[in-house]
C-alpha cells in the first residue's frame, strides 16, 4: 500500500531470476523421435520440438519430467501432418519443414530457429533456456539491433516495445493509465518482432504471471514466468500479416460481429433508471445523433446483484428493452463475477448447492469484497460451471437483450492484492490447479461462458460481448476496450498505440472510453476524442458517475455538431468497416493497423504512434493535443488523396496538414475503392443506396469485393452472404466496370448502387459489364471533379 510513496524506492535487495540461482539446462544427453515430437534429454531438463505447421514451430522445456504436451484454453489450432527431416550431427541436430529449420547444438544445448530463406529469426544467447529454485522458467535471445517488437496485448506507452520491461498479469487500474502502468486488464504473451522488412513472431503459452524483459540488456531479450513449463511457439512469417495468420490460426479467429455492434455506443457510470434512459435516448433521436447501443452499469441491479434488475429504478425493464429495439437501439447490461453472499438470493444458492464457487484446497468458498459486498466467485475454469453461468443469462435473453459487458473479470477483489487469494484451487474438469497458475485465465474463461452461453440462446442470433479482461484467444468471444482511462490529451494519444498493439495481438475489435472515463472531459477533447473513435473498431463513450457529463450535446452546439458529424461519418463509413471485420473473422488482420503492417521496410512506420490504418489503404492522422490546428502527417510512398478535398498528395514524405477543430485528416491511397452508406439512426435502419468510391492510379486494374449479409445471424456461416467482385479499368476519358457476382445468396436491403470516380477531368465513358451506361445516368462536379455513375 506504499508504492505511491517514497518508500517505493527504499533500497532493498530486490533479486530476479537473473540473479537469482540459475541453471541452465545443460549438454544434450539424448534424443528420440516420438510420432513427430523430438523429445531431448538434457542434463538439467527435459525439451520437446514439435511442428505444427510448415511456418508455426513449438517449443517446450520441463526442467523435472518430459514436457506435457498440454496447452492453455488459448490454443485452437491442431497439428498437421508436417514433413520434417531429421539429421542428428556430432555436434547438432537440424529440424527442417519447407518454411522453418531449428538448429539445436548439443553441448551447451541451445536452439536457433532459421527461415526458409537461412536467415535466423530466433537465436539463443549463451544463457540458453533454465530455471531456479523457485520453478521460475526463463530462456535468453538473441535481440538485434535492427529489432522491433509489437504485440504484447494491451500496453501503454508507444508502439514499438523496444526498451521496456512487461509483465503479463490481469489487473484492476483505476490510478491514471501512465507510460509506466504495467500490467493492464488484458495478459497476451506474445509479440511479433520486425527486422530488416521480414517478420517473426513468438507465442509463449504459459498462463502464470509472465515477464518479458526487452530493458536490461541491449543484445539480448528474455520472457520468464513464476511457474509451469517453458512453452513457446516460433511463427515463421516472412511478413507481418503472415505472423497474424500464424498467430490467429494457433489461437482463433473472431465471428462476425453483429452490425449493431459497430455502431456508436453510449455509456455511463450509472444511467441510473428507466426514466433516464429514455430521456437520454430521446435526445438522441431528436437531434438525429445515430446511436446503437446503450450500456447499464451496475446500478441497474438490486444491491449489486447479478441477473437481476431493480424494480424501483427499473420498473418495466422488458418494456424499456422492447421499446429501445423498436427504434433500433440495443441495451447492454453489465455483469460481473462476483456473486453476493445472501442465503436468500437464488444464484447464491444454486452456486453453494451445486459447488460451483472458488474453494481453498479444504473445501471451504473463497470469498471477497466488490461491488455487492462480500461476494463468491464462480469456478469458470470448469466446464459445468461454464455451463450453468452461460445458462443464467437467459434472465437477459428472454428480455430480447443480445449483448453483455463484463467487467471487474480481472478477477478485481477490493483488497491489498486487488485480486484472488493466489492459494485458492480451480477444478479443471478434475485436475486441480491454483489461481496462481488461472489468474490470467479467469476472465478470458469467463468470456467463453458468457458468449457460447448467449449464442445458444439467442438461437441464431450474433452475440456481442464486451470485456475487460482476458488472455491470449479473448478474440474469439468478445471485443475489448481498455479500462479506466481519464479524460487527458495523453490518454487520446495513448489510445492509439494501445489499440493497434491489441490488433497485432489478434484483438481487433477493441476500442477506449472516448472523451476518456475519469477526471472531467471538456468540450474540444471530446471532439478530437471522438474523431478518432470514429474509426476504432470498438466505438463507446462512457464515463465516470462523478464526473461532468460528456453525452455529445454536453458541451454546447459548436462542440456537439462536430461530435454529430464523427458519429454520423462513423455510419457513413459502415459498410466498409464491416468488410474489413469479415476479413478479420478470415484472416485475423486487424481493421485498424500500424502503418509498419503495409509498409514493413519504410523506418518512418517503425514507431509511428500519432496515425494509423483502416484497412490497407487508409490513413487516419487526428490531432490529439489542445488547441492545436496544425500537424505533420506522414504518407508512404505512392500517390495520396486528402478524403475532404481529393486533393493528390505524393507520398514517401512529412507533410503539414491543416485541420481545424471539425476537420480529421484523412487520406485515401490511390486504387482505392471505398465503401459508403447513408447517414442513418441506427445500424437497424436499412439502406437504400451503396457508394463505391474509386479512386483511380495512373494506370492499372482495380479490384475490390463488396461483401454484405443479414449483420445479424450466423446465416453467413452457411454461405447465406453477398460478394461482389468490382473491377474498374480506367483510362483518360472511359472506365470499364465490371460486377461480379463471386456468392449471391442474400438480397441486400440496398437498390441502387452509385460509382462516385474521383480526380476525373470530365464527364466519363461508363461501360459496365462492357453495357454503355446511358449519359442521364452520369454526372460530373466540375468543382470536385468526382464523376458519378448511377447504377440500378
Amino acid at each position: 500500500m506504499m508504492k505511491d510513496t517514497s518508500f517505493a524506492i527504499h533500497p532493498g535487495t530486490k533479486k530476479t531470476i537473473d540473479n537469482d540461482s540459475y541453471y541452465d539446462i545443460g549438454n544434450l544427453i539424448a534424443m528420440k523421435n516420438d510420432d513427430k515430437i523430438i523429445r531431448f534429454t538434457c542434463e538439467q531438463g527435459y525439451v520437446n520440438i514439435k511442428y505444427y505447421r510448415d511456418d508455426i514451430v513449438r517449443i517446450t522445456m520441463n526442467p523435472y519430467q518430459e514436457p506435457l504436451m498440454e496447452s492453455t484454453f488459448a490454443v485452437v489450432l491442431d497439428s498437421e501432418d508436417v514433413s520434417i527431416s531429421v539429421t542428428d550431427k556430432e555436434d547438432e541436430v537440424i529440424l527442417k519443414s519447407s518454411k522453418l529449420t531449428t538448429i539445436v547444438k548439443k553441448a551447451p544445448f541451445r536452439i536457433t530457429v532459421l527461415d526458409q530463406d537461412g536467415k535466423i529469426l530466433v537465436e539463443e544467447t549463451k544463457r540458453g533456456m533454465g530455471y531456479n529454485d523457485k520453478k521460475e522458467v526463463i530462456c535468453f535471445k538473441s535481440m538485434d539491433e535492427a529489432d522491433h517488437f509489437y504485440g504484447f496485448g494491451e500496453k501503454t506507452s508507444f508502439l514499438d516495445k523496444r526498451g521496456e520491461k512487461m509483465t503479463m498479469f490481469n489487473s484492476d487500474v483505476y490510478a491514471p493509465h501512465n507510460p509506466e502502468t504495467d500490467p493492464l486488464y488484458q495478459s497476451i504473451p506474445y509479440f511479433m518482432t520486425l527486422r530488416d522488412g521480414r517478420a517473426h513472431g513468438i507465442y509463449f503459452d504459459n498462463s502464470y504471471k509472465t515477464t518479458f524483459d526487452l530493458k536490461t540488456n541491449k543484445d539480448t531479450y528474455s520472457f520468464s514466468a513464476e511457474g509451469g513449463q517453458l512453452d513457446y511457439y516460433v511463427l515463421a512469417g516472412p511478413t507481418p500479416k503472415d505472423v497474424l495468420e500464424q498467430y490467429t490460426a494457433l489461437t482463433g479467429r473472431m465471428p462476425i460481429p453483429p452490425k449493431w455492434a459497430i455502431g456508436y455506443h453510449q455509456s455511463r457510470y450509472s444511467y441510473e433508471t428507466e426514466q433516464e434512459v429514455r430521456e437520454l435516448v430521446k435526445t438522441f433521436l431528436d437531434k438525429e445523433i445515430p446511436l446503437d447501443v446503450v450500456y447499464l452499469d451496475i446500478h441497474y441491479m438490486n444491491g449489486y446483484r447479478v441477473f437481476t434488475f431493480d424494480n424501483s429504478r427499473f420498473p418495466s425493464i422488458d418494456k424499456l428493452v422492447k421499446d429501445m429495439k423498436d427504434v433500433g437501439i440495443r441495451i447492454v447490461p453489465i455483469v460481473d463475477p462476483g456473486v453476493k453472499e445472501d442465503p436468500e438470493y437464488h444464484i447464491f444458492q444454486e452456486g453453494v448447492r451445486e459447488d460451483h464457487f472458488c474453494k481453498y484446497i479444504d473445501g471451504k468458498i473463497y470469498y471477497g469484497d466488490v461491488w455487492p459486498g462480500n461476494s463468491a466467485f464462480p469456478d469458470f475454469i470448469n466446464s459445468e460451471v461454464r455451463k450453468w453461468w452461460g445458462e443464467k443469462h437467459r434472465f437477459y435473453s428472454e428480455l430480447g437483450i443480445e449483448g453483455i459487458w463484463n467487467d471487474m473479470n480481472e478477477p478485481a477483489v477490493f483488497n491489498e492484492t486487488k485480486t484472488m487469494d493466489l492459494k485458492v484451487i480451480h477444478d479443471k474438469d478434475g485436475e486441480l490447479k491454483t489461481h496462481r497458475e488461472m489468474h490470467n485465465m479467469y476472465g478470458f474463461m469467463m468470456g467463453e461462458a458468457t458468449y457460447q452461453g448467449m449464442k445458444k440462446l439467442l438461437k441464431g442470433k450474433r452475440p456481442f460481448l464486451l470485456t475487460r479482461a482476458g488472455f491470449a484467444g479473448i478474440q474469439r468471444y468478445a471485443a475489448v476496450w481498455t479500462g479506466d482511462n481519464r479524460s487527458f490529451w495523453e490518454h487520446l494519444a495513448m489510445a492509439i498505440p494501445m489499440c493497434l498493439n491489441l490488433g497485432v495481438s489478434g484483438v481487433a475489435f477493441s476500442g477506449t472510453d472516448v472523451g476518456g472515463f475519469a477526471h472531467d472531459c471538456n468540450g474540444e477533447l471530446l471532439a478530437r476524442w471522438t474523431q478518432v473513435g470514429a474509426f476504432t473498431p470498438f466505438f463507446r463513450n462512457h464515463t465516470v458517475i462523478d464526473s461532468v457529463r460528456q453525452e455529445p450535446w454536453a458541451f454546447g452546439e459548436e462542440y456537439g455538431e462536430i461530435i454529430k458529424k464523427y458519429i454520423q461519418l462513423r455510419y457513413i463509413w459502415l459498410p466498409h468497416l464491416y468488410k474489413l471485420f469479415v476479413e478479420t473473422s478470415r484472416t485475423g488482420l486487424p481493421v485498424m493497423r500500424p502503418l509498419f503492417m503495409e509498409y514493413p521496410d519504410d523506418k518512418n512506420t517503425f514507431n509511428l504512434s500519432d496515425q494509423f490504418m483502416i484497412g490497407d489503404n487508409v490513413i487516419i492522422a487526428p490531432i490529439l493535443q489542445p488547441n492545436t490546428y496544425h500537424r505533420v502527417v506522414y504518407l508512404p510512398e505512392g500517390k495520396w488523396y486528402d478524403y475532404w478535398t481529393d486533393e493528390s498528395i505524393e507520398g514517401g514524405k512529412h507533410i503539414l496538414v491543416e485541420a481545424e477543430l471539425d476537420k480529421l485528416p484523412i487520406f485515401v491511397r490511390e486504387g482505392s475503392i471505398i465503401t459508403h452508406g447513408p447517414v442513418k439512426q441506427s445500424t437497424m435502419v436499412p439502406a437504400d443506396e451503396i457508394i463505391v468510391h474509386l479512386y483511380p492510379k495512373q494506370s492499372g486494374v482495380i479490384e475490390y469485393t463488396l461483401y454484405d449479409d443479414d449483420g445479424e445471424t450466423f446465416s453467413y456461416q452457411n454461405g447465406e452472404y453477398l460478394e461482389k467482385k468490382i473491377t474498374c479499368d480506367l483510362s483518360d476519358d472511359r472506365i470499364d466496370v465490371a460486377i461480379e457476382d463471386v456468392v449471391a445468396n442474400y438480397q441486400p436491403t440496398w437498390k441502387k448502387m452509385v460509382l462516385k470516380v474521383h480526380d476525373t477531368t470530365s464527364k466519363l465513358n461508363v461501360f459496365v459489364n462492357q453495357q454503355k451506361v446511358a449519359e442521364d445516368q452520369i454526372s460530373f462536379d466540375e468543382e470536385t471533379k468526382v464523376s458519378s455513375i448511377t447504377l440500378k
